[in-house]
């Protein structure tokens, strides 16, 4: 087990680090992608990458709207629907916390739930609440909620579904990201089991129908071994990431992410999230963590995050 501080830091930078690895490679098929052993931020000669004029190195709206959350989070001392609402709009409308201020890619979901937020919509009426409104844009981001948390595992799930409703209102996104965070929680604390504890605590809270349907008949938390296709179903992604976190190096994990193929971006970003707490910062291979752009964006944040977490006195 790693100290907290070092599992604290690898989280929000192994989160990083997976959504830059990914960015090329989205939107191949696995069989169009190289041998999982060859996979760069910067791709092998000849493969077509995917947003060919950003840099290598570079996260997308993944990272961007994480590092909005925990801004929001640090700025206001607590989850703050409105205020988080209007940096996601900063970032979407300015490229706030984008690399070189640029935005280029968006969900569809997320779209449209920021052009309501732009209309005058209230932030936790925004997002899509329908079935088919289940992408995986709100868990992507929702990680610095269980790197900044005080609160107990019912305040934190709270507050996971609430920061998805912003984009994303449907019961599967919402128990996606509280599911998400409380293993989260757990991989940091450094429990044997994390992924069953974090389970049996959302199971424990008082969850209305649709998130039980959710997470019983959707999810499928008690399966040992869950197979994940990389797709950007909300689902699919937390169960892709459950399956690649379980390799036992940040490299292994992140690269079998994006060997998945699709939404690769995001599933290593999850994956990156998830092992980067468990392995923390010098687990991180040291030439992703250089190649890893925007640096005068989210090294103050990290170093803020650090300075609450041990002023809350743990």
């Amino acid at each position: 087990m790693v100290a907290r501080r070092e599992g604290l830091a690898g989280g929000l930078v192994g989160l990083l680090v997976g959504d830059a690895l990914g960015v090329p490679y989205e939107f191949h098929r696995a069989s169009a992608l190289p041998p999982a052993e060859a996979i760069e931020m910067r791709p092998p000669p000849g493969f077509s990458r995917s947003h060919r004029g950003v840099p290598p190195g570079t996260y997308s709206d993944d990272g961007a709207q994480a590092l909005c959350l925990l801004a929001s989070l640090l700025d206001r001392g607590g989850f703050d629907p409105e205020d988080f609402g209007a940096r996601l709009l900063g970032w979407y409308e300015h490229g706030d916390l984008a690399v070189d201020g640029v935005v280029f890619d968006v969900g569809v979901q997320t779209g449209a739930a920021l052009r309501r937020l732009a209309g005058g919509s209230p932030a936790l009426e925004a997002g899509p609440s329908d079935e088919r409104a289940n992408g995986n844009g709100s868990l992507m981001r929702a990680l610095p909620l269980a790197l900044w948390h005080r609160g107990g595992d019912a305040e934190l799930a709270r507050d996971a579904a609430l920061q998805s409703r912003v984009t994303h209102g449907h019961a599967r996104s919402r128990v996606c990201c509280m599911l998400y965070c409380l293993w989260a929680r757990r991989v940091l604390a450094g429990e044997a089991d994390p992924w069953a504890s974090a389970t049996a605590a959302l199971r424990a809270l008082p969850l209305d129908e649709g998130e039980v349907e959710a997470l019983e008949f959707h999810v499928r938390p008690d399966e040992a071994s869950p197979e994940g296709r990389g797709s950007g179903y909300v689902v699919d992604a937390l169960r892709s990431a459950r399956m690649c976190a379980a390799e036992p190096s940040f490299e292994q994990a992140v690269r079998r992410a994006v060997a998945l193929g699709d939404d690769t971006d995001t599933t290593a970003c999850l994956t990156g999230g998830i092992v980067g707490l468990r392995v923390g910062l010098a687990g991180i291979p040291e030439r992703w963590r250089a190649a890893l752009r925007g640096r005068e964006l989210w090294e103050p944040l990290l170093a803020r995050l650090l300075e609450h977490d041990a002023a809350s006195g743990r």
